[in-house]
Parts: C-alpha cells; sequence; structure tokens
C-alpha cells in the first residue's frame, strides 16, 4: 500500500482506542466539526502509530486517538473559537498538519480503556497543555514521558504547546477531501 494513502487506523491497528471529541459538539468549539467516527491518517503515519502502541504496550498502557485526519472546513471553526497561533493553527496561512492526516493527538490509556493522568485535559489551553513538566504530577510525569519516548522513536516529533499532539516527520499535502467516504 502506498505510504501517502489516507486509511483508517483501526484497519492496521485493530485494539487501538478511538475517541474523537471533534466528531461531537462536546469539544471547545461547541460544534461537531466533521461527521465521521473513526481516525484516519495516512498509512506510512499509521506504520509509525502502530510502533509507538507496540512500545506502551509492553508497559501496560495503550494508546487512545483524539483526533488524527481534520478536514480543510473544520480548521477554520477552529480558528473561529481560538484564534491564538500556540494552539490552533490560522488557515489563511496554512492548514493543520492533522488537514494532512500526518498528525495526531494522542493519550495514553490502561489495557482496559481507562484514561491514566496526564499533565492537564486533552484542549487545556493554559500552561498544564505545554511539554513543560516542572510542575506536573510525578504519575502524570512518567506517563507523558512514556507516550513521548515511544512516539519519538517511532517517528513522531511533539509540538511543544500540545502534549497530546505528535506530528510524523514525513510531510504530507493538505487532503482537501479524501477519495472514499470517511465513515
Amino acid at each position: 500500500m502506498e505510504k501517502d494513502r489516507l486509511v483508517r487506523v483501526r484497519d492496521h491497528i485493530p485494539n487501538i482506542y478511538v475517541d474523537l471529541p471533534y466528531a461531537t459538539a462536546d469539544n471547545f468549539t461547541g460544534v461537531k466539526m466533521y461527521d465521521f467516527k473513526d481516525a484516519y491518517l495516512r498509512y506510512g503515519t499509521v506504520l509509525k502509530l502502530k510502533a509507538a502502541e507496540e512500545q506502551v504496550e509492553k508497559a501496560g498502557y495503550r494508546i487512545k486517538i483524539l483526533d488524527a485526519y481534520r478536514p480543510a472546513a473544520a480548521q477554520f471553526v477552529m480558528w473561529e473559537a481560538m484564534p491564538d497561533d500556540d494552539f490552533v493553527a490560522d488557515p489563511r496561512r496554512g492548514f493543520s498538519k492533522h488537514t494532512r492526516g500526518s498528525t495526531v493527538d494522542v493519550t495514553l490509556v490502561d489495557r482496559e480503556g481507562r484514561e491514566v493522568p496526564m499533565p492537564s485535559p486533552f484542549d487545556d489551553f493554559s500552561g498544564g497543555a505545554k511539554r513543560v513538566y516542572d510542575k506536573t504530577e510525578p504519575e502524570a510525569k512518567r506517563n507523558i514521558l512514556l507516550l513521548e519516548a515511544a512516539m519519538e522513536a517511532a517517528g513522531f516529533w511533539p509540538y511543544v504547546n500540545e502534549w497530546w499532539h505528535f506530528n510524523d516527520h514525513d510531510i504530507y499535502p493538505v487532503l482537501e477531501a479524501p477519495d472514499f467516504v470517511l465513515e
């Protein structure tokens, strides 16, 4: 399969957890931003995420996806709700890497799917979201460092302002619309 093909993540990592707040109105915008309920990424990115999942699984955890591919139109909704370059990419200057299908927002969960302590909640727009862990509780710090190490070893680089946000080192073009229906 071509590395740049957009694919459903669970087709390649069946046991990964997926919970997409942007597929509901229960997110910081208060608006449902897309209609699909499953996570999609470029196949090359999925292979890297699978390697990270295998690493955290050895430590007794799993990865849960909070956001993956996001349609370009969603970026405008997000920018309208939070026009802050530290947390949301200004779509007038270029889209988020989520619109390329090569960025994923993730957290750790235990084997039963329960979230474990992390530095802050997802989409927290305070200093608690930043990758400076000097005031982070010890258990949350251990968890995020485990997640970061697995993601970096697999080929992702972390975004400094959001502990949950990881970019694939490989760059893909913006996907205005996938070539198949997302479910």
